[in-house]
């Protein structure tokens, strides 16, 4: 079956359905653990918005980003060390904002890129494509973690899962439910006939046809 190439307009759907699913939930929550992550759920969104950002600035320059670069100091003193930080006292909206901010940025960067265009990821170098489809399935994964945290149901549209999932896990099963391989994949679920994954599953961030 043919692959659907990801694009800046799956990263933007990625986020409104996540955006729409954390609006539902009720302020109180947001103290909650995130699923199985080790931080409440403020802290869960902080570092998605962050990891999304990420994925926007390594793609942006035209000379590519490499691993060593002096930039953003990503992990500095203070109780959040993370750059990308809400007001709190404005409740979890100036989140769910923010995230839809990040995700413009990664659709337009992407986007704008041409598909020879590299940048450095710890699982490989990717192309525009490939960080369109991290910022799809970082989303997603971490979609599931806050809701399972604030209690309201999540489940994102399946050719969405699919695209991100067949982009990033080559090797994952394409005849199951696109969301349920995801989560398998990303070692939050299980999936009949396959081995479970542990932490340290990763994803082939390096384009299709290369080596990563």
């Amino acid at each position: 079956m043919e692959r659907t190439p990801v694009t800046g307009a799956h990263v933007e759907r990625a986020v409104a359905v996540t955006a729409a699913a954390l609006r539902a939930a009720p302020a109180e929550a947001w103290g909650n653990r995130a699923g199985p992550m080790d931080c409440d759920c403020w802290d869960a969104l902080e570092h998605l918005n962050n990891g999304v950002f990420s994925y926007a600035l390594r793609m942006a320059p035209t000379v590519p980003y490499t691993l060593g670069r002096p930039t953003i100091m990503w992990q500095r003193p203070g109780e959040r060390p993370l750059p990308i930080v809400t007001d709190r006292a404005e409740g979890p909206e100036a989140g769910i904002e923010a995230l839809i901010m990040m995700g413009g940025l990664v659709a337009a960067v992407v986007d704008a890129r041409p598909a020879s265009a590299r940048a450095w990821h710890v699982w490989g170098t990717g192309d525009p494509e490939g960080f369109a489809a991290m910022g799809v399935v970082e989303t997603l994964a971490h979609a599931f973690d806050l809701t399972q945290g604030l209690g309201v149901p999540f489940e994102p549209p399946g050719d969405l899962a699919a695209a991100g999932l067949a982009r990033l896990f080559p090797e994952a099963p394409t005849d199951t439910d696109p969301w349920a391989t995801l989560l398998w994949a990303t070692g939050r679920g299980e999936l009949e006939g396959h081995e479970k994954r542990g932490p340290d599953w990763s994803w082939h961030t390096a384009p299709l046809d290369e080596d990563a």
